[in-house]
């Protein structure tokens, strides 16, 4: 007699296989019978039991509210499914990436997730004021940015995550396995010491899984991100990505203006007179040139 289907949510993805959690708070470690995987940490899942004890096979893929995913020419990477808000940490050591920020920022927008900046390592009072620099152009743009240092107390951090589902994301080392180890000292995810001849982090984590903070609030870590690509997204998508472009869009002097060097540019304009950054725009031209290389690509052009 055929298993029936059983629901559950996948609290972690390795490869392909995940670990669904039932409502009865049972683990069972499912593969995909597909293939190709579509399933990602967070996603609410129906699975039948194979005969082995505590394995199973996934069937359905209830709709998703979110998903919070990157790509590039070649690949796509599911990263969590069903979050509500992004939190992408940055430390004040190792140095980290404005622009992967940018992407992960363009990303959350894409999917209406709140996002929320976290500094940590604020203890390391010699880099801070350099890092604050950095963080400076967002905080304008109005995205929170919260300072603290985990290895002390993530106590600021707790009502930011109430009630929501959200999602670590960040460069190795910068302290996310940290962040949860505090906030769920029976986690125990995996933490290492810096790489300081590198100026970069080791990887620790090296899949997605999801914690429960309380009833009503969801912790999801992720791995280190390097590389943030988009090419998923629409080039309108990209455009609301960059919310203080806005106001902008529309005002050109031509239709069809690609924000380049054209005459009666509105963005153009406007970053010459610093009303926007040109940094940022610079990064959305680049962002649309990448994926219009793998639109060609993928056409075979």
């Amino acid at each position: 007699m055929a298993q029936a289907t059983e629901g559950g949510v996948v609290v972690a993805s390795f490869g392909r296989q995940y670990e669904v959690a039932t409502p009865t708070g049972e683990t069972v470690l499912c593969v995909p019978r597909a293939k190709r995987s579509i399933y990602a940490c967070g996603d609410e899942v129906g699975f039948r039991r194979t005969h082995e004890a505590g394995r199973g096979v996934l069937e359905a893929l209830a709709p998703r509210r979110s998903l919070l995913h990157r790509a590039d020419a070649f690949r796509e990477k599911l990263i969590a499914a069903n979050v509500t808000q992004i939190v992408i940490v940055v430390a004040t050591e190792p140095s980290f990436s404005d622009e992967l920020i940018s992407r992960c920022l363009c990303a959350a927008e894409a999917q209406n997730l709140a996002a929320l900046i976290l500094l940590n390592k604020i203890d390391l009072t010699e880099r801070l004021p350099a890092a604050q620099q950095i963080l400076g152009p967002f905080r304008s743009l109005g995205y929170p940015i919260l300072e603290l240092a985990a290895e002390s107390s993530v106590a600021a951090l707790r009502p930011h995550l109430e009630g929501r589902t959200s999602i670590l994301v960040g460069q190795s080392g910068m302290g996310k396995s940290t962040v949860v180890n505090a906030l769920l000292p029976e986690a125990r995810a995996a933490t290492r010491e810096i790489s300081l001849s590198l100026d970069s982090g080791k990887h620790t984590t090296t899949f997605a899984r999801l914690y429960h903070l309380d009833e009503h609030s969801r912790l999801i870590d992720s791995p280190g991100l390097q590389t943030f690509g988009l090419t998923h997204l629409s080039p309108t998508a990209i455009e609301q990505g960059f919310r203080e472009f806005s106001p902008y869009f529309g005002q050109c002097r031509f239709r069809d203006c690609q924000h380049l060097e054209e005459p009666g540019c509105a963005l153009v304009a406007a970053a010459d007179s610093g009303q926007i950054s040109r940094r940022r725009l610079d990064l959305f031209r680049q962002i649309r040139a990448e994926n219009e290389a793998a639109r060609r690509l993928a056409r075979g052009h």
